[in-house]
């Protein structure tokens, strides 16, 4: 058997499509590709399970009789399955092949969603070439290989690491987690660059649903740069508190309407005060990181048209803050484990996140000398309550 022959499986019902993929591997014989074909989905996870069958053409070594496949082709209309439910079933039952997607029409949308449910790449059947086809094929090995890479290294580190228990346990969740949170954009970006690349018919429209995913995409991955960056410098103890004079009405105030903006008419924000609020001497940093995390999260685990308030008081040399969602709510087994890090509740379903948030809120409320509480009950919402000194200095816990 030569090194490098690549092994695909071809999941395809319709035999004029077949029929049309072998004549292609048959131009692309100088690429050393080896083809195995199956009609239904049950027949292609067992055939990944199970392996490339060779053959005394193969010239194997009469070690085994089998070897692993290197690449899916599946299509995503089979018998005994239909569209997206073919990529999940396929990708629950075999988790460490790569799957290209073949499609009948050239459905941009479509396309984006069996990215994001774990399709390497995908491919329109009439548009298919040579050059197209090994492009893919190649690409979808590489990229696999990369995140097998990330496991592999991901569980190295685990057995390394296992007698500094809380390092290994950082380790080998931000391995996980980057590896998790940074695939889904970059792969979005990649892909929305080449239908904007080479579909020139695009309407303006359909231009702007694009260069608006590009754009979430890399907003959403610098901010999780800004969160590692600001959780190693805690880490390493670099963080410091480093209180101001404050008006905490104004403070307040710009960050709802921050808010506000940026969800439109999609939630309703309501801020309330009490007492004196307008001076405090606190670090206003530290204090942005606290509301941007908690008034984010109460939006992002919230349905759309629902209340978010933040109520803040002030007395007796104390401030209280508490932001309270009408979301999914904390289930009670996660809730004393939601401020370690990299940690997400159970039912957070495909919400995106790192499990850093209400770790660093911990963090900054620490460096103030104050106190938070999480009060929650499932599809009923959440409160969470920080209480800070409104004069906190550290060393001297008596200043007023």
């Amino acid at each position: 058997m030569q090194k490098n022959t690549i092994y695909i499986l071809l999941v395809e019902d319709s035999p004029s499509d077949a029929k049309l993929l072998h004549q292609i591997f048959l131009h692309a014989d100088k690429y050393e590709l080896k083809m195995q074909h199956v009609e239904r989905l049950s027949q292609a996870i067992n055939a990944s399970l199970t392996g490339y069958q060779l053959t005394e053409n193969d010239n194997f070594d009469n070690s085994s009789p089998l070897v692993k496949f290197d690449l899916v082709l599946l299509d995503l209309g089979l018998p005994d399955s239909l569209g997206l439910e073919t990529l999940k079933e396929y990708r629950a039952a075999v988790t460490d092949i790569p799957v290209v997607v073949l499609t009948g029409m050239d459905d941009e949308e479509l396309a984006m969603q069996a990215l994001a449910e774990g399709a390497q790449d995908y491919l329109v059947k009439d548009q298919i070439t040579v050059q197209r086809l090994v492009r893919a094929i190649r690409y979808a090995i590489e990229r696999e290989e990369i995140l097998n890479k990330l496991r592999e290294s991901e569980e190295l580190s685990r057995k390394a690491l296992a007698k500094e228990q809380q390092l290994n346990e950082l380790k080998s969740n931000f391995v996980a987690m980057v590896s998790h949170e940074f695939r889904n954009p970059m792969t979005i970006v990649r892909t929305a660059m080449d239908i904007l690349q080479n579909n020139a018919g695009l309407t303006e429209d359909r231009k702007s649903f694009y260069f608006d995913r590009v754009q979430d995409s890399i907003n959403h991955m610098l901010q999780l740069l800004d969160e590692i960056l600001f959780l190693s410098r805690s880490e390493a103890a670099k963080l410091e508190y480093k209180p101001a004079l404050l008006d905490l009405v104004n403070f307040c105030e710009e960050i709802t309407e921050s808010f506000q903006m940026q969800v439109g008419d999609q939630y309703n924000i309501i801020l309330n005060f009490a007492g004196e609020c307008t001076s405090a001497y606190l670090d206003e940093e530290l204090l942005h990181r606290i509301l941007g995390n908690l008034m984010s999260n109460a939006i992002k685990y919230s349905p759309p048209l629902k209340n978010i308030w933040l109520n803040v008081s002030c007395r007796d040399n104390m401030a209280t803050f508490k932001v309270r969602d009408e979301g999914i709510g904390i289930p009670e087994k996660d809730q004393n484990n939601l401020f370690q890090t990299f940690y997400r509740a159970s039912n957070v379903r495909r919400i995106q996140g790192t499990g850093l948030g209400l770790a660093m809120v911990q963090k900054c409320v620490d460096l103030h000398g104050g106190q938070i509480y999480l009060e929650s009950q499932q599809n009923v919402g959440t409160t969470v309550t920080v209480i800070l000194p409104l004069n906190y200095r550290v060393g001297n816990e008596n200043n007023s």
